[in-house]
This record gives C-alpha cells, sequence and structure tokens, in this order.
C-alpha cells in the first residue's frame, strides 16, 4: 500500500527525474513552467509560490519506504469543498502495477479526511491516454464541459475535465 506523506524539498530532483523527455514532462506539468529542463529550485520556487496562499498541499507517495509517485492537491477556489489535482507523476520503473490508481484514490482519501472536501476535479491531456484510463479506474467520470486547449510545441492538446465525488 502506498503511503501518502508531504512533500519535502529533497524530494524534487528525484520527481523531476521521473518526468523523461519534454512531451512526458509537458503531459504531467502543461504549460505552469516555461522552460524544460527545470531543475529543482524551479520547482521549489512554484511550490512555495503556489503556497502562500494556504490551499495547496504537495504530497509524495512512498512504496516500501521509497519515492513512488508524487502529486498536489489545492483547492482553487478558497474553500474545502472541491479538490483540485494535479502534476500526477508515478516513477517509471514502477508504472503499470496500479501505483497510479493507488496514489489518486490515497489522494482523494486526503483531500477528504484531512481537508474536508466533497468532491475532486482534474484535468489530462486527450493524448495521454494512460493517465486517462488510470484515472477513469479510481473513480473518475469526464464531465461535459467546454473544450480546453493548452498550446504545446505549436499544437492544440485537448484538455479533458473529470471529476469524483468523495
Amino acid at each position: 500500500m502506498l503511503e501518502l506523506r508531504p512533500f519535502s524539498d529533497g524530494e524534487a530532483g528525484r520527481i523531476l527525474s521521473w518526468s523523461g523527455d519534454e512531451a512526458a514532462f509537458r503531459k504531467w506539468s502543461a504549460d505552469r513552467y516555461g522552460k524544460f529542463p527545470i531543475v529543482p529550485e524551479d520547482m521549489l520556487s512554484f511550490y512555495r509560490e503556489a503556497s502562500k496562499n494556504g490551499w495547496f498541499f504537495p504530497y509524495t507517495a512512498y512504496k516500501d519506504g521509497e519515492p513512488a509517485g508524487h502529486l498536489i492537491i489545492r483547492f482553487p477556489y478558497n474553500n474545502n469543498r472541491t479538490a483540485r489535482f494535479g502534476f500526477v507523476i508515478v516513477d517509471p520503473a514502477l508504472r503499470g502495477r496500479g501505483l497510479g490508481r493507488e496514489l489518486v484514490e490515497a489522494a482523494k482519501r486526503e483531500a477528504k479526511e484531512r481537508h474536508g472536501a466533497s468532491e475532486a476535479t482534474m484535468g489530462v491531456f486527450a493524448n495521454n491516454e494512460p493517465a486517462l484510463r488510470c484515472y477513469l479506474s479510481a473513480g473518475f467520470v469526464i464531465q461535459e464541459t467546454e473544450e480546453e486547449y493548452y498550446e504545446i510545441f505549436g499544437e492544440k492538446w485537448r484538455c479533458i475535465e473529470m471529476k469524483a465525488e468523495l
């Protein structure tokens, strides 16, 4: 079973090493970082800034005492009703074992039990089929919303909005 712990600064380098090439990095972070590659200080600076409002919570998942995954839970509406998950990533050496689903399910429990959320949302790029399957298997459903696109590599990547009741 995965153990979800609050992110610590010393984990940034390892987590960033999981993102691979720039296409994989953009599937993980969208356009949130203006450059690639980024270094741990870029991630730490982004997290420090995002944490200033008190509604941003990064986590690292541990499996057998080692970091295995990472995500953030944030509350964009400055209330604890709707959690927004993002920056979901699993160590590539551990993918294909159901850890992504386990990570998202642990985040759902954390959002509900620790933060009092009643629902969670997240976005996933349509071209990230493994992540989409993972989130569906963790109980998220696709929302019928106005289509949203991000421009990445001069292409328009469609973002699928998802939601789960907690």
